[in-house]
């Protein structure tokens, strides 16, 4: 599967989006390293249960989410502490006041509010801004900008080579998915943990961090992140190498891979894929299934591999048409064996 590729959207929607990072970034500046009371958010079927969130969390998203009333009524809201309205709306705001409230509560400058417009519930417009660091990455148009200024992902293309990121190892439930996430925290060259959303950016600006792989994210938590990274140039997906949208959010699990190049993304999902479920490895655009190529080749012997035979051959391979289609025949065999010898393989 191919990851989403942003639909270009109207620039007013753009700016308009920037107004709701400065509105919450004005409120979550005002609590900033101050004494601030915390409450905990039970979800038992979550591998960490518990959650922080302050008056700062609530406080970010009613700004955002009174604007948005104001200026785009018939627009939907999903938000992680007030919920949703209107999902099925054409145009949908998606609303993370503050991802990363442990590092926020603590001090520590590297959670972001995360603002992401879907349009026909695939991200359009994507936000990360970190209002204490003054850094804003806005993903739209198929470019990102980190403050006004364009960037690129760049990285390595395999995972022997790769700088890993992930909010933490806690956030893999027992069992498969933390199996297969250690499987490859064991490939790359170095895992790293603690940034949020702060590492998406990373990836998205070309830094050094090549992939982050996370799992347990609802989806205020990564669909700004998608415009965030695509629009760079990066890929983002689930584990499977499917889209994220608003659509697949339950199929996804919250599980996400970003990387900063196609490469590294493919050995990733590669590793990653299937949980659950026997799921094809990722192709980009244009890819045709392997089993397609044996058929296909199954059924050329009058076609275009017959005449590449006959061309080197010469001209007494052409009237050994028997003997050609043997050959046609014997090849698709060995794709067909190769496929069922990686599927026995597959997890």
């Amino acid at each position: 599967m191919e990851a989403v590729h942003p639909a270009a959207v109207a620039a007013e929607l753009v700016a308009f989006a920037e107004e709701l990072a400065d509105a919450a970034g004005a409120v979550i500046k005002a609590y900033w390293r101050k004494p601030i009371e915390v409450e905990s958010k039970i979800e038992d079927d979550r591998p960490v249960a518990e959650s922080p969130v302050t008056v700062a969390d609530r406080e970010a998203e009613s700004a955002m989410r009174k604007l948005i009333e104001e200026r785009y009524p018939s627009h939907g809201i999903y938000g992680e502490e007030f919920g949703s309205i209107r999902v099925e709306a054409e145009y949908v705001w998606v609303l993370d006041p503050i991802d990363g409230t442990k590092s926020f509560i603590t001090g520590k400058p590297l959670f972001g509010t995360l603002i992401a417009l879907l349009r026909d519930g695939k991200p359009a417009i994507g936000i990360i801004d970190q209002c204490v660091l003054k850094e804003r990455w806005v993903g739209a148009n198929g470019q990102t900008c980190l403050n006004g200024k364009p960037v690129r992902s760049r990285g390595v293309g395999a995972l022997a080579d790769a700088m890993l990121y992930a909010t933490t190892p806690h956030m893999f439930a027992p069992g498969e998915e933390a199996e297969r996430f250690a499987l490859l925290r064991d490939k790359v060259k170095r895992p790293l943990y603690g940034c949020d959303c702060y590492a998406y950016a990373l990836v998205a600006s070309g830094f050094g961090a090549d992939l982050v792989v996370e799992a347990d994210l609802g989806i205020y938590d990564y669909c700004a992140l998608v415009a965030v990274v695509a629009c760079a140039g990066g890929h983002i997906s689930d584990w499977n190498g499917k889209p994220l949208t608003l659509q697949s959010a339950s199929e996804t699990h919250g599980r996400v891979v970003a990387a900063a190049t196609e490469p590294l993304w493919r050995e990733a999902v590669s590793v990653l894929r299937g949980i659950g479920e026997a799921a094809a490895a990722p192709t980009a655009p244009g890819d045709i299934a392997e089993e397609d190529v044996a058929m296909s080749i199954a059924a050329d012997a009058g076609g275009e591999l017959a005449a590449i035979l006959d061309e080197l051959g010469g001209a007494a391979a052409s009237g050994h048409a028997a003997r050609r289609a043997k050959v046609i025949e014997g090849i698709a065999g060995l794709v067909r064996k190769r496929l069922k010898a990686r599927a026995k393989r597959a997890p």
